[in-house]
């Protein structure tokens, strides 16, 4: 009995140093609304950093259907500053997709989530880094978490819709504001100061 204790105490202890522990207490955090915790976790920046190419991705699909390569090249280097405007908006949208990804999880402890992650993850690490994916076909996922001290941070997130619901919601949101005022009030709004410039560029590349 001693002996089992003493195994389970120090198994228990192998478990805290892996990604999945981290993952179960992201999980236990976002239930809670600890935002604390979650900054613990989830690197931010590195995450929307990573996140925005899937972003403009999705963007080239929504409004840059039918036009040569060249033309979407030029186009992505004049809207370049529009990325502040999309990165504060993966920002926004990132605790939602942490929640939405965890719901099915609310009712499971987070030892339980630690111990029995890897029935419906596939998690591969290589040194410092973590892959994890999804089992679950109607709810795929894939994280990349790098360690960090006795936790593991995740660094990445991949994920079609949510790349699609933010470039919808920007480009709704550019629309929405130009057709209030001017597209020049629409782009300070954004924080956008050179919207003028942009535009003009855009003319140019469409003449």
């Amino acid at each position: 009995m001693l002996i089992g204790a003493i195994g389970g105490y120090f198994y228990w202890q192998s478990v805290k140093k892996t990604p999945q522990y981290s993952l179960a207490l992201l999980v236990d955090a976002a239930r809670r609304d600890d935002k604390n915790q979650v900054a613990q976790i989830i690197d931010t920046e590195q995450v929307v950093n990573n996140f925005v190419p899937q972003i403009s991705e999705k963007a080239v699909e929504l409004y840059g259907r039918n036009l040569p390569p060249s033309i979407i090249n030029r186009v992505a280097l004049l809207v370049a500053p529009l990325m502040p405007a999309i990165k504060e908006k993966a920002k926004e949208e990132l605790p939602q997709l942490i929640r939405e990804k965890t719901e099915k999880l609310d009712r499971a402890p987070y030892w339980a989530i630690a111990l029995f992650a890897e029935r419906g993850l596939d998690i591969k690490i290589e040194g410092d880094t973590a892959t994890i994916k999804s089992k679950i076909p109607e709810n795929p996922a894939e994280f990349t978490m790098k360690r960090d001290g006795n936790l593991w941070k995740i660094t990445a997130i991949k994920d079609e819709k949510l790349a699609q619901k933010v470039a919808e919601k920007v480009g709704q949101q550019i629309l929405a504001l130009a057709k209030k005022g001017n597209i020049l009030d629409a782009g300070k709004q954004l924080g956008i100061e050179n919207t003028g410039e942009i535009l003009k560029g855009l003319n140019d590349i469409f003449k």
